[in-house]
């Protein structure tokens, strides 16, 4: 019956589309510069007029945007998801964090890039130190400064650390880290921060081993 046969075929259309929809949004967040209608047709072997029609559904739900030249972007909808995506990223991570905070006896946390900030996404503080660095959850600083940013920075060249800084976030704070590397669309990192120098070779494996259990539950 034609009525059996396009109810049944409906779902495969559906997730057909559903399919395209998701490797634009990849295509779009691959091009830094934007991507033109044409050159996302041909990447996803598709005609234009397909690729018109997914671009309508996802500039009404803010997933893309145009430009003035009608270059295809990502849109504020993706950071809204983001965002709200930050609190099981955080969850995730705090079971290896604790684990971690008790190896070094640091306050260990774990970075996220927010732009040309690094963001503090979760953080635990050792149990059993008689003092410790207070890093509230939240806290922003320049990626370009403390060992956090500076991993996530040397994470974007492949580069798996761990960085060490001292006192360029709070003078007589010393800080160890390293970039969550292998999560798609993730740029992380996992370090510890004290009030002594982190000299012992042990805290850098410790941080390596951290970043790598990270990657492994977030990938």
């Amino acid at each position: 019956m034609p009525g059996v046969e396009n109810a049944a075929g409906r779902p495969g259309e559906t997730a057909q589309t559903l399919d395209r929809g998701l490797r634009l949004l990849h295509l779009v967040a691959e091009a830094p510069g934007g991507l033109t209608v044409t050159e996302a047709a041909s990447r996803l072997g598709v005609g234009r007029a397909v690729v018109y029609r997914l671009v309508g559904a996802l500039t009404a739900h803010g997933m893309v945007r145009r430009d003035g030249g009608g270059r295809l972007h990502l849109g504020v909808g993706v950071l809204r998801l983001a965002r709200r995506a930050q609190p099981l990223l955080a969850e995730g991570a705090v079971p290896t964090l604790r684990r971690l905070a008790e190896q070094s006896g640091a306050t260990a946390h774990l970075t996220v890039a927010d732009g040309g900030e690094g963001v503090a996404l979760a953080v635990v503080e050792p149990s059993w130190t008689a003092f410790h660095v207070a890093y509230r959850a939240g806290s922003r600083h320049p990626l370009e400064l403390g060992a956090a940013g500076r991993a996530i920075l040397a994470g974007r060249t492949g580069e798996p650390g761990p960085v060490a800084t001292a006192g360029e976030l709070q003078p007589g704070a010393y800080g160890v880290a390293a970039p969550v590397l292998g999560v798609a669309g993730l740029e992380a990192s996992v370090g510890v921060v004290a009030l002594a120098p982190l000299a012992d070779p042990s805290v850098g494996d410790h941080v390596l081993a951290a970043a790598a259990a990270i990657s492994a539950t977030l990938a």
